[in-house]
């Protein structure tokens, strides 16, 4: 699996995982086509990895990946904002064609 996952998504990830779950726990992301980014996450921290989820572990962040979001990420980079206008993670797609309307 090819996706990058930027120290700030890390270090939100991470505190994640601290408040809401044990030693064991992982992040699951299930992502679907959606959202300016064309992504959309549903984010959860899950004990064990639901069936046909792959253990996916990136600098020690242990990711819970249903097959669809593993087809979905590839060449994404997994970032997080904090602004004004968002909060979270965020995906940056290179296939993807942004929001922004042309005049």
């Amino acid at each position: 699996m090819n996706f990058q996952i930027t120290p700030a998504a890390q270090k939100f990830i991470r505190f994640m995982l601290r408040t809401d779950g044990g030693p064991q726990s992982g992040f699951r992301l299930a992502v679907s086509p959606g959202g300016c980014s064309g992504l959309a996450a549903d984010i959860s921290i899950k004990a064990a990895p639901e069936p046909g989820e792959a253990v996916v572990e990136r600098d020690g962040v242990k990711l819970f990946l249903p097959a669809e979001s593993r087809i979905l990420l590839e060449g994404v980079t997994i970032d997080f904002a904090d602004t004004a206008a968002q909060t979270g993670l965020v995906f940056h797609d290179p296939k993807a064609t942004s929001c922004a309307s042309h005049r």
